[in-house]
């Protein structure tokens, strides 16, 4: 089904039809994790906005090249220009070198992705891998005169580049304001002015990480890796730059400015953020006791959790909302999450259970539509949710033969609903409803003899099983073919 796909630019803050610059070739740049910590809640969502956008983009016949990169140089402790650097705190911390710690949390990064189902991008860069590159970047914008040296540190002339340059596009920040509200430096800096950004920086002696450059051994600024390897992969113009809302300033707006000195323009046309997870209504922070990682979330072991979720429970939490509105977790809104997949999950199951009639008296184009255009409304994954439910409904009716469907559109209805809730939505069936490993071939054998406890009016027996179920949170629906069970 041909649809068109309308995207919120953050950079003209209003929604566009997405045009790529080489049909069907689309560049994508995300910004991905830092790694010298476990992932965490506020990891999965944007992970899984952009592998929505990953995954419809390839559906619409593109094809698509996603880097996500790896932040393994680490960030220093306020994340712009001074104190230690977190990755190697935790080096030291350890006793290990960093590109150990740096490791060993992106396998747990991927790992946590694998249980999200969230798919691995086409290239995955290291910022460690590409220093080379982030020196040649800073030398361009030196040689455009955008940046000057300073003691061994090369920053970033912010009020130079905003006399010809509109610095702050993106976030709308305006330069009067934030010169207005920058104290001035004590002396002790090497910049010249408060805003200024350090594109590399003089390593200071008990500094582990560090590279040779030609202005000092010393290591790149955060902002700059994201420009030079989204150049690299995907050329100095491409098509969407992603990231979560508190990367819009100023990790993305420096990076428009650094590529722009070089270039002369912008490097992404369509910049899409996700906004943020709060939890109990407060920003997620270690300081305020709510910091949730994947793991604590998958095993259920942190003091604010009253129950393990499953990975594909915390993914249809996230898809529940739209990417650009925030999302607050709680126990019951995952709970809440957790009975919706299961019903969800279940009706797709009774579609294989569906005998077919002559005609239809239900209209599957319709349910196809609903989903393309809610898709191609700026990724609208909660009215494909909503489409999709309202059709759980009239595939029961389908099952109990109130409503009855053609073998056509039976095996259309199939495709659709497996294309928008698996291939799409990126939900796995295998890990939501409990049917999978060695509960589900239990709870069918359990039934069978049920069964059977019925054929021979054996009530007693089968009111045993179906309560003991019931007990341990098996839903057992009787039908005129059989039984269907669901957790609850």
């Amino acid at each position: 089904m041909k649809s068109e796909l309308v995207l919120y630019n953050t950079l003209t803050r209003k929604k566009e039809l997405f045009k790529p610059i080489k049909p069907p070739f689309v560049g994508m740049y995300v910004c991905g994790p830092t790694v010298y910590g476990d992932p965490h809640l506020g990891h999965a969502r944007p992970a899984i906005t952009f592998d929505l956008l990953f995954r419809y983009l390839r559906a619409q016949g593109y094809k698509v090249r996603y880097v996500r990169n790896i932040t393994d140089v680490g960030h220093l402790q306020n994340d712009a220009d001074d104190g230690e650097d977190k990755l190697a705190v935790k080096a030291r911390l350890e006793n290990l070198e960093p590109m150990e710690v740096a490791q060993f949390y992106t396998d747990r990064y991927h790992r946590a992705m694998d249980e999200l189902n969230v798919l691995p991008p086409s290239i995955e860069p290291h910022a460690s891998g590409h220093i080379m590159e982030q020196i040649d970047l800073v030398q361009e914008i030196l040689d455009k005169g955008y940046a000057y040296e300073s003691n061994g540190s090369v920053y970033f002339d912010v009020e130079k580049y905003a006399e010809s340059h509109g610095y702050g596009e993106l976030s709308g920040r305006k330069i009067d304001d934030m010169i207005s509200n920058t104290r001035d430096l004590d002396g002790q800096s090497d910049k010249r002015r408060p805003l200024d950004f350090a594109l590399w920086k003089k390593a200071s002696p008990e500094h582990i990480m560090r590279w040779k450059a030609p202005w000092s051994v010393g290591f790149p600024g955060w902002h700059l890796e994201c420009s030079a390897m989204s150049v690299k992969y995907l050329g100095e113009e491409f098509d969407i730059h992603g990231g979560g809302m508190d990367l819009m300033f100023p990790h993305h707006e420096c990076e428009i400015a650094q590529n722009t000195a070089a270039s002369g323009h912008g490097a992404a046309r369509y910049w899409v953020h996700n906004n943020m997870i709060t939890i109990n209504g407060q920003k997620m922070g270690k300081s305020l006791g709510n910091f949730i990682t994947l793991e604590e979330l998958f095993s259920g072991n942190h003091k604010m959790l009253v129950q393990a979720y499953s990975p594909m429970v915390i993914r249809f939490f996230i898809l529940q909302a739209h990417y650009r509105s925030t999302l607050d977790f709680s126990n019951e809104a995952l709970q809440a999450a957790e009975k919706g997949l299961d019903r969800l999950i279940a009706a797709i199951e009774t579609i294989d259970k569906i005998v077919p009639g002559e005609r239809s008296t239900v209209d599957v184009a319709d349910l196809e539509k609903r989903c393309c255009d809610a898709m191609d409304d700026d990724l609208n994954s909660p009215m494909v949710i909503s489409a999709l439910f309202d059709w759980v409904r009239i595939i029961n009716q389908l099952h109990d033969g109130t409503q009855t469907i053609s073998a056509a559109d039976l095996e259309s209805l199939r495709g659709i609903v497996h294309r928008f809730a698996f291939d799409i939505l990126g939900l796995r069936d295998d890990m939501c409803t409990g049917k999978n490993d060695l509960v589900g071939p239990l709870v069918e054998m359990l039934l069978d003899m049920r069964q059977q406890a019925k054929a021979d009016k054996d009530w007693a027996t089968s009111d045993k099983i179906r309560d003991g179920l019931t007990r341990i949170g098996i839903e057992v629906r009787d039908r005129k073919d059989g039984y269907d069970w669901s957790v609850k």
